[in-house]
């Protein structure tokens, strides 16, 4: 399709308010101003130039300005600027820093309102001014950016259209700080050379109280962050001139701040024993896949075009025929040209398609390199570089992550390219977080193999930073100052300058003199001391850095073997314990539980408690439980099958119930012998019943499948009372009841409304048993020893138990074992809690505030509609209110003792101070005292031996007695006791 006919469709517009929006990608505002620093880099500047002018009348107080030496831009080069996204520079191979074509915009904007750009290329002069304060004031939507352009030797107009050229002048002169075209031409001599561009930033933005951002007035020569305190922030956080020291890995292009230079740094020069490791990983996919993708897609249009252009070709030449004029052959000639230039590129784009694609097959490769900060032990992390340009620092990885020494002080460094890692437009992070994430990890596994490497923590870590003045337990103390720590210090970490003609790197012997040394912002080769690197002509030399190998943990064929006989013992102790699990699937395997029946006499009514002090209630599931569970199936005559248990159950308090434990009894069952009157009844307690059966390991918690199998909660032995006159009775369903009963030490309203459902169903009656009591005991002791010694096996047993027609499954935890009575201990999985009436007003009474207008007298005369419309948010408030007041006491309690201990320290450092210069003195003193007894002693000795003069005389010239004192060179207290010793030894 033509593209005319697109001429009547819509466009995307861009307003000036994407001005703004486009700046706030920048949160770090040094990162802002990195970014025009980047563009004096990628243009081949030498030096760049970063100062502010004072302008009262503009908005800040001041205009930020970076003047640069680099290749310039003219008219053209200015003019796709302003084009939003357009960059020159994105080409895979490319290793400028610059991609996107937004750096100048977003950062300029970010920093202030308006800019305006000066910059100078062979014979031209243009200038580019950017303002929002010009749309604001003008009521402009759309972006208008004056782009005038001027002869460098003449200073005329380079313009087609002089009405334009001065509509543009005119915008300057009015909302730029230079209102006239003089004004303008002193901007443009700024520019050292034929080349070079001048970035003026004005109307800076200013924080809440009025004041810029940056701050230019506390450090003259640096630009910091403003209201930025230099405790626990970083110093790159805070200061513009440590950023930029560290801003390229290797930095070549110099920068000036305030007109002081930054001494830049190459970080793996400036750590303690450096190593290099060599890490490859076929992980680092999406930036390759992106560029193969792009080949694959301009290699297919390459190759449609040229397609295109043969079959022209072809058509040509069979409609031509036979026709052999000058213009046929000419028209001809011109579509074969045509049609072999786009073939030749398609077969260009091909190839690079396949180079690419080759590439992403291939792993990546990374170096790691690792150090320790003996200078600043408290900056350590990793730095990550894209393209040589920083992008994130302090990263903590691997042991740093656990906050404790080791790894501490560590620094690392890795320049990650384009192809393996993509950054942010912002340039402070990476777009793909997963691949970022797994970067950090390969590092972090490599600096713990750094950290073995170097042995730190065998000779002991605290020794270690001893060596170099850390002498303060504070991790984020400075070193001691000492001379002798600075050169203890300075001898490990050799010093490297660069030179401003050549811009190389040179690496200076040490020297004692230059400990304390500051170079000069301009040093040249000439000024070395190393003869072999004292002239420009000299090849740089380059950082000789160990190259480490990272070693995997490789475990042992013992430690395999152990590791696997360990996984082999647990998985039989889990099928131990699911071969404990008794499923009950039938009535046969329901009789074969040892468990008791018991029956309720249908008269007898429950007995009837004094009233204790309250207790939270039991949960609504055995609150709303029916009275009796379900009756089983009847057993057949003349079969004495097992009776079925009482269970009875004395439920915890809300504490006990978190731990979601319960006990569980079970009865022994006596054999059952011939009936005979009897009118002894077995007292249980009218509560709620509950079902428990053991889990099959194949079933869920809540099944329903499995026989209910009642197992008691608590421990409850049966009340037999003595024989009493007959009673009459009615006669009981021949059916076994098996009953879970559970008691409380208070009885609620809910237990008198079920007590009142069961007196309307009518009484039952039942059947007691025939056999005397002493009868039924003697007949149990035959099968008490065979339980007792089966009652421990019951240990790790899965049980489930229906509590109110819920499940609830568990594990048999402890096994008791009585004379009638095993006791089982069952530890829930889970056990529901719920809130009632009386749980709010423990809760609320508990936490009652002092000062609340309900006291806890009514709150507890409280029901519950009226707990209900309770004022909970105006309780909740003041209970708020109450905590900070109490969290602000501990604090002000906490400042104080903290401003008290730090008073204590210092007067203890001071102390300390006082104690070290008088056994400085003490030790100087002895020193002194000692020369002179041993000159006094030499001297004494000679004259007693040889007391003629010329005998004196002739010993002092052999020099056997020194014309002076002797000099003794004793700094710690060792050296002055092994002195002593010597001097001793020899007197002996």
């Amino acid at each position: 399709m033509a593209f005319t006919n697109y001429s009547s469709l819509n466009r995307a517009q861009l307003t000036f308010e994407y001005l703004h929006t486009n700046s706030t990608t920048h949160e770090f505002l040094f990162g802002a101003l990195a970014e025009l620093v980047d563009n004096a880099r990628d243009a081949d500047a030498t030096r760049i130039d970063i100062y502010a002018e004072r302008r009262e009348d503009l908005r800040g107080g001041f205009m930020l300005c970076f003047l640069d030496d680099g290749a310039g831009m003219d008219s053209s080069d200015a003019a796709s600027v302003i084009q939003f996204g357009k960059s020159a520079k994105r080409t895979p191979e490319s290793t400028q820093i610059g991609q996107y074509g937004n750096g100048l915009k977003s950062g300029s904007m970010r920093i202030g309102k308006d800019f305006i750009l000066f910059t100078k290329k062979e014979d031209t002069m243009t200038c580019l001014f950017l303002s929002r304060t010009f749309h604001e004031e003008e009521g402009i939507d759309e972006v208008i950016v004056p782009l005038p352009t001027w002869n460098a030797r003449t200073r005329e107009p380079v313009t087609d259209n002089v009405e334009k050229f001065s509509i543009e002048t005119e915008l300057i002169y009015k909302y730029s700080p230079f209102h006239n075209e003089e004004e303008v031409m002193t901007q443009f001599m700024k520019i050292p050379g034929d080349s070079g561009t001048l970035v003026i930033i004005f109307n800076l933005k200013l924080m809440d109280n009025g004041e810029p951002e940056l701050d230019i007035i506390s450090n003259p020569r640096d630009i910091q962050m403003a209201e930025t305190s230099p405790e626990g922030t970083k110093p790159e956080r805070r200061s513009f001139r440590a950023y930029a020291a560290v801003l390229y890995i290797d930095p070549r292009m110099r920068i000036f701040i305030h007109g002081h230079k930054v001494q830049t740094k190459r970080l793996s020069c400036c750590l303690y024993k450096p190593r290099m490791y060599k890490y490859t990983s076929s992980r680092f996919k999406t930036r390759a896949e992106q560029e193969v993708k792009k080949a694959e897609h301009v290699a297919r249009i390459a190759e449609e075009k040229a397609r295109e252009a043969e079959s022209k070709a072809r058509t040509l030449e069979l409609r031509l025929g036979g026709d052999l004029t000058r213009d046929s052959r000419v028209m001809l000639r011109q579509v074969q040209n045509t049609a072999i230039t786009l073939r030749r590129e398609a077969d260009v784009k091909k190839r690079i398609k396949e180079a690419k694609q080759r590439a992403l097959k291939e792993p990546k490769e990374l170096n790691f390199v690792f150090g320790v900060n003996i200078e600043h032990r408290d900056l350590d992390g990793m730095f990550i570089y894209n393209c040589s340009r920083l992008i994130k620092m302090y990263e903590k990885v691997g042991p740093q992550l656990e906050g404790g020494m080791a790894c501490g002080g560590v620094v690392g460094v890795v320049d990650v390219p384009y192809l393996v890692l993509e950054p942010t437009h912002n340039k402070q992070d990476f777009a793909d977080a997963k691949e970022y994430r797994h970067l950090l990890r390969a590092m972090g596994e490599h600096l713990a193999q750094y950290w073995k490497d170097i042995a730190i923590a065998q000779r002991g870590i605290i020794k270690f930073w001893d060596e170099f003045g850390y002498l303060s337990a504070n991790w984020n103390q400075p070193p001691s100052s000492d001379l002798r720590y600075k050169r203890r210090r300075a001898m490990e970490i050799p010093t490297t300058i660069q030179c401003d003609l050549c811009l190389k790197w040179r690496t200076l012997p040490f020297q004692l003199s230059s400990v304390e040394k500051d170079y000069p912002d301009t040093w040249v080769c000439s000024m070395n001391p190393d003869p072999e690197q004292d002239r420009c002509e000299a090849s740089e030399q380059k950082q000789k850095v160990p190259l480490g190998t990272f070693r995997k943990d490789m475990k042992t064929q013992e430690e395999k073997q152990k590791q696997l006989t360990e996984k082999i013992r647990q998985q039989q102790e889990k099928l131990e314990a699911l071969q404990k699990t008794t499923p009950i699937r039938s009535q046969a395997d329901l009789k074969k539980l040892p468990l008791e029946v018991t029956t309720r006499p249908s008269t007898e009514e429950p007995v009837r408690r004094p009233p204790r002090p309250r207790s939270p209630p039991l949960p609504a599931v055995i609150k709303n439980a029916p009275s009796r569970p379900p009756p089983l199936q009847t057993p057949r005559p003349g079969s004495h099958p097992r009776k079925a248990p009482v269970i009875s159950s004395t439920p915890k308090p809300p504490a006990l119930a978190a731990r979601e434990e319960a006990c569980t009894s079970r009865l022994l069952q006596p054999p059952e012998a011939p009936r005979k009157p009897a009118n002894t009844p077995v007292r249980t307690a009218p509560r709620p019943a509950a079902l428990v059966q053991p889990l099959s390991p194949s079933l869920l918690p809540n099944s329903k499948s499995l026989r209910e199998v009642p197992v008691p909660r608590a421990i409850k032995t049966p009340v037999v009372k003595k024989p009493e006159p007959p009673s009459k009775f009615a006669p009981a369903t021949p059916s076994r009841k098996r009953t879970l009963e559970v008691s409380d030490e208070e009885e609620t309203e809910e237990e008198a409304e079920r007590r009142k459902e069961r007196s309307k169903r009518g009484k039952i009656t039942v059947k007691e048993e025939k056999k005397d009591l002493n009868e039924l005991s003697d007949s149990a002791g035959e099968e008490d020893s065979a339980d007792l010694k089966k009652a421990q096996k019951d240990k790790g047993l899965h049980v489930e138990v229906r509590v109110n027609r819920e499940w609830y499954t568990g594990r048999v935890t402890a096994v008791e074992v009585g004379k009638h009575v095993v006791r089982w201990k069952v530890k829930f999985d889970y056990v529901p809690t719920d809130t009632t009436p009386r749980d709010r007003w423990n809760c609320l009474r508990y936490f009652l505030p002092p000062s609340f207008p309900i006291s806890k007298k009514e709150l507890s005369a409280m029901n519950s509609d009226e707990l209900i419309s309770f004022p909970l948010k105006e309780y909740f408030k003041q209970y708020e209110v109450g905590l900070q007041n109490l969290c602000h006491s501990y604090q002000s309690r906490a400042d104080s003792r903290a401003k008290a201990s730090e008073e204590s320290l210092r007067a203890s450092e001071k102390k300390l101070r006082e104690t070290e210069e008088k056994l400085q003195k003490l030790r100087t003193n002895i020193v002194a005292l000692l020369q002179k007894v041993q000159e006094e002693s030499v001297v004494s000795t000679l004259a007693a031996q040889h007391p003629d003069q010329e005998g004196w005389r002739w010993y002092g010239c052999l020099g056997l007695i020194p014309a002076r004192p002797t000099d003794i060179d004793i700094n710690t207290d060792d050296e002055l006791d092994a002195y002593i010793e010597d001097l001793i030894t020899k007197g002996d």
